[in-house]
């Protein structure tokens, strides 16, 4: 069994979450971290596109994201 590990519960709660509105995650306001296709971490920029700023900490908790 293939189990994804996390740096923190707060990082696993954030790029779990699934907004039962929004499809898109970049469209919902309450999503705020993605983990991309080429595996970078970011935190969205919600300006009606799809962006991000790549991170390498996580924000809560200080741990190098690998």
């Amino acid at each position: 069994m293939n189990k994804k590990s996390y740096c923190c519960e707060t990082m696993k709660y954030h790029l779990e979450y699934k907004c039962d509105i929004h499809s898109d995650s970049f469209d919902c306001p309450d999503k705020i971290i993605v983990k991309s296709k080429d595996k970078d971490y970011g935190i969205i920029i919600h300006d009606g596109g799809s962006s991000f700023i790549t991170i390498e900490f996580c924000p809560w908790c200080g741990k190098k994201i690998s």
